[in-house]
């Protein structure tokens, strides 16, 4: 049998190259990186995704793993390993049960004002609730909704994505494995559907963008941290 050819073997020298750029990228990112960063910084050409998935495999079996959350790839504890750096100051943030429902009816209604937040829990929604969750990263303003009043619209960050393990938004658990947590009561109506998020990051039909004047006049916390006194 004829071995390969030499392009097969440049294609392969070149695939390696592009992993290990990838590699010392995003090892040496403090964030996740994006794909779009990657591909200004890999050789020409060269397919991002493919890439990304390559060296992804060749650190399944390893003590990291290459991991994906939307558009960005960052290193990660292997899953059944993070019980040996667990450390008391680093246990998962807790949070209130007022502030998970809250994160949870963002997650499967953005994009959600907070008015219909609280349609949806029955109970008024306090702004602490709000903030501890824009302190963590996980929620964001998107837009103010184009109905009386302008109410600001809510979404979720790559953040969220990162943290909780998800590649995207339809990685949300389902109404079977909501069930199967206990998370649901067993007395739920027969028609009812968790609701699917939307996908996109891009303002809905019924959405404009918010501008920092928007947020200074609301006396919002902004995403960067930044609060009216």
């Amino acid at each position: 049998m004829e071995g390969p050819s030499a392009d097969q073997q440049g294609d392969a020298v070149s695939r390696l190259e592009a992993e290990r750029i990838a590699e010392a990228l995003v090892f040496a990112s403090a964030e996740p990186v994006s794909e779009a960063f990657l591909a200004e910084r890999l050789p020409q050409g060269a397919p991002v995704a493919t890439v990304m998935q390559g060296l992804a495999e060749r650190y399944v079996a390893r003590g990291v793993n290459l991991v994906r959350s939307g558009d960005r790839w960052a290193f990660r504890t292997a899953p059944d390993l993070s019980f040996v750096i667990r450390k008391d100051d680093n246990e998962v943030r807790k949070l209130s049960r007022a502030a998970l429902e809250v994160l949870a009816i963002i997650a499967y209604h953005q994009p959600v004002t907070r008015a219909e937040i609280e349609e949806i829990r029955g109970v008024q929604t306090s702004r602490g609730t709000l903030d501890v969750l824009m302190e963590a990263g996980w929620i964001r303003f998107r837009g103010r909704r184009r109905s009386p009043g302008r109410p600001v619209t809510l979404g979720t960050t790559p953040d969220f994505l990162d943290h909780f393990g998800l590649e995207e938004l339809r990685d949300l658990p389902g109404l079977d494995e909501l069930k199967g947590a206990g998370l649901l009561s067993g007395r739920i109506p027969a028609n009812f559907q968790v609701p699917i998020p939307s996908m996109s990051d891009e303002l809905a039909e019924d959405e404009d963008p918010i501008t920092q004047l928007d947020l200074e006049e609301l006396g919002l916390l902004t995403p960067s941290g930044e609060e009216e006194e």
